[in-house]
């Protein structure tokens, strides 16, 4: 069983720069992905973005060239670098992990991330 605990989130101003953090309490090396998804208020969780075991990278269109993830799976930790963001952007982001490629199978409780001037 792996649980994971996000964290990072908070109040920026539009423009700012947040890094999201979510750390597992097992190894996340045998994880086949790491991701994250959102929900804003009245919406439905969406997905942003994920990596590969070996570091393929996925993002959606919406925060292509802002957003990056990675992760350092010595720490057992996967990241969300946001950039330029937007007060679209806000919501509660949610770390998952999928073991075989198969989709979301651990989620962590989430973390908000709000974008207002």
């Amino acid at each position: 069983q792996v649980q994971l605990v996000e964290s990072g989130g908070g109040l920026v101003q539009p423009g700012g720069s947040l890094r999201l953090s979510c750390a597992a309490t097992g190894s996340i090396f045998s994880m086949y992905y790491m991701g994250w998804y959102r929900q804003a208020p009245g919406a439905q969780r969406e997905f942003v973005a994920r990596i590969k075991r070996e570091g393929t990278t996925n993002t959606v269109d919406a925060v292509k060239g802002r957003f990056t993830i990675s992760r350092d799976n010595s720490k057992n930790t996967a990241y969300l670098q946001m950039n330029s963001l937007k007060p679209e952007d806000t919501g509660v982001y949610f770390c998952y992990a999928d073991r075989v490629g198969n989709g979301p199978e651990y989620w962590g409780q989430g973390t908000q991330v709000t974008v207002s001037s």
